[in-house]
């Protein structure tokens, strides 16, 4: 190849600003497609999971409600706090699940005030609602003596922290599958009128565009309205029932992490654990039945669905309080030393979240509200993807319409555990107000 020494170009004016012209504006186009493709970057829909074990060691005595948590000398599954973060621009929303009963927000805004990259209001936590793991709550007795770690659950709350940030750092360029659909088989039933309880399941799943994860499932996440009850606080075990499972065998099949967020299981959705001769399978065995069964309706409703390119996301909240009406949780929430409630003990306030997940929309619901709240709210919902999230950002126990509150004598227990009558009406009124003042989920391009 022959070089051109020749440069006299240099000391030729006209040459040397033509040459110094072109040079500047390759060198501006270079700058603009790299600005052009970093900005690009940045407004990608990027998702991350991580999971980390909260099992107590040695193993603490276990809650499935009101006093005082009972012995556990078994480990039925590990319990763990799993994370979903999605970011897309500067918007960033994480997803939280713990095997626990309950994650009252007095142990969520611990974990939040550690984290500075993501908008507290965007944290999300929520409770599997296992009745077989410690006490978060510190439920009184009538003495006021409460059976609770809190030496434990302060070392969870860095936990659920570090997993946030976990997930966070964990994030890269995601396509997202959705899907709503029945799920088929023998899962679920209500305790009190059998049929009474919604058997749809929700699914989003991560799907990675790049790298190692590129085609395969990053996370998959389960949406189903359930008591994880099988085993219960009765049988000196520590598990997280049938969600453990459900996990396990998400993973197994997919390769990426599960997570398992609530519905609207209340009164009194549970496992379907009925045998033949009028009895319960209350075994492990049962919770991996149950949990298996969930998990392979979930990945066979969410199999055929399209891939969303590049979806959006938004967060939205809404500050809400709601009087307590109960002797009973006045006296709970009074008598905890984890200061739940307000200072006159008349009423607590909590976060209600409105999720758009590229076509889906997710209401959170603070405790356990009936099936048939859980129907009107989806009904209302614009999409046709809902989900709703329950027990997160709180667990006031369970939510009755005002029509339902000490009517029958079957919700008379859970009239008793319910803050009082208009519970129902301002949860469903504050989620009217997120979902009529809150964009629509944009139909996202599939491919």
């Amino acid at each position: 190849m022959k070089i051109n020494k020749d440069l006299s170009y240099l000391t030729n004016p006209i040459c040397y600003r033509h040459s110094r012209y072109i040079f500047n504006r390759r060198f501006l186009l270079i700058v603009h497609l790299m600005f052009f493709v970093f900005i690009c970057g940045a407004q990608d829909l990027k998702v991350g999971c991580a999971k980390r074990v909260l099992t107590p060691n040695p193993l603490l005595p276990v809650s499935g409600g009101v006093g005082l948590p009972k012995p556990a000398e078994i480990k039925k599954g590990d319990l763990y706090v799993r994370a979903m973060v999605l970011t897309k621009g500067t918007e960033k929303i994480a997803i939280v699940s713990i095997d626990n009963l309950g994650w009252p927000a007095a142990l969520g805004n611990k974990s939040r005030s550690l984290i500075k990259e993501i908008p507290s209001e965007n944290i999300l936590i929520g409770a599997t609602h296992t009745h077989s793991a410690p006490d978060a709550y510190a439920f009184p007795n009538s003495e006021g003596i409460h059976g609770a770690d809190l030496e434990y659950l302060d070392w969870c709350t860095v936990q659920v922290a570090e997993t946030i940030k976990e997930a966070l750092k964990n994030t890269e360029p995601a396509q997202l599958k959705i899907a709503v659909g029945k799920a088929e088989g023998k899962i679920a039933y209500n305790y009190y009128a059998p049929d009474l309880y919604d058997p749809r399941c929700g699914v989003i799943q991560a799907i990675g565009t790049q790298g190692k994860n590129k085609g395969k499932p990053i996370v998959t996440l389960v949406n189903y309205a359930i008591h994880p009850e099988v085993i219960g606080s009765n049988r000196g075990i520590l598990s997280p029932d049938l969600v453990g499972p459900l996990n396990e065998k998400i993973e197994a099949e997919t390769g990426g992490m599960g997570i398992f967020m609530n519905g609207a299981q209340g009164g009194m959705v549970t496992a379907d654990n009925r045998l033949a001769d009028g009895k319960e399978a209350g075994n492990w065995e049962e919770c991996i039945r149950i949990g298996n069964l969930l998990a392979s309706e979930a990945l066979r409703i969410v199999k055929d669905a399209p891939v969303q390119k590049n979806a959006d996301i938004l967060c939205t909240y809404k500050k809400v309080a709601f009087p307590i009406e109960s002797a009973m949780l006045r006296f709970i929430l009074k008598n905890s030393p984890l200061s739940m409630g307000s200072s006159d003990g008349q009423s607590i306030q909590t976060t209600i979240n409105l999720l758009n997940i590229g076509s889906a929309q997710i209401l959170t619901i603070p405790g356990e509200a009936l099936p048939n709240i859980g129907f009107y709210l989806k009904r209302k919902m614009n999409t046709g993807h809902p989900f709703l999230f329950g027990l997160t950002n709180d667990a006031f126990g369970y939510i009755l319409t005002k029509e339902d509150f000490n009517s029958f004598e079957r919700y008379k227990y859970i009239s008793r555990t319910s803050l009082g009558e208009m519970t129902g009406e301002i949860l469903i009124s504050a989620s009217l107000d997120l979902i009529n003042n809150s964009p629509k989920p944009k139909k996202t391009d599939t491919q």
